[in-house]
């Protein structure tokens, strides 16, 4: 029995000393800790580029509305669906789906109305009645000498779905992600 007992010790003197594969179990232990925020980067970056692709879905859109309805006898574009712009809504969806997202980008919406800058925020405020009632300036949001622009406004989705769901915390992120983009048309 003392002989196995003396065997026994001097194996875990041996295994105490040794050293090969250490930095292996090192790395291992490492590399796992590593892993879930590599995994997150990795999901958010590709969230970040969808919602730029997003962006420029929108954007695309609108110029395509712009496009598409050239002339001012053409405007105002969308009332009495599209008669004066008849290609306008496939115009504005085939140039969403042109991006890199393809066929994943829908038109949520397609708006037009008169707007005004308001000189205050430089933000765009409606004015008039639209279609039918066009106000001659924009006095009512205190830029009295402008005129008032016939603006579409394009509204896409996309619905970003994960690659690594279940460790990422991009699942949390706002989905679909929507993104609207203004053009003046006249």
């Amino acid at each position: 029995m003392p002989d196995r007992i003396a065997k026994f010790s001097s194996h875990v003197r041996r295994y105490r000393s040794e050293q090969r594969g250490a930095a292996a179990a090192e790395f291992a232990l490492v590399l796992s800790l590593l892993t879930l925020p590599v995994l997150n980067a990795v999901d958010l970056a590709l969230y970040a580029w969808d919602r730029m692709q997003v962006d420029n879905a929108a954007q695309v859109a609108a110029q395509a509305a712009w496009e598409a309805c050239p002339k001012s006898f053409n405007l105002p574009a969308t009332p009495n669906s599209y008669s004066k712009c008849p290609n306008m809504p496939a115009a504005v969806t085939t140039a969403a789906q042109s991006t890199t997202l393809g066929t994943g980008v829908t038109v949520s919406s397609t708006a037009e109305n008169y707007y005004c800058v308001n000189t205050s925020t430089n933000a765009l405020v409606t004015v008039g009645s639209f279609p039918n009632t066009k106000p001659s300036d924009c006095s009512s949001v205190g830029s009295g000498s402008d005129k008032p622009g016939d603006y579409v406004r394009i509204t896409v989705s996309y619905t970003y779905t994960p690659v690594f769901a279940a460790v990422s915390i991009a699942s949390v992120l706002a989905s679909p992600i929507t993104r609207t983009a203004w053009m003046r048309l006249g």
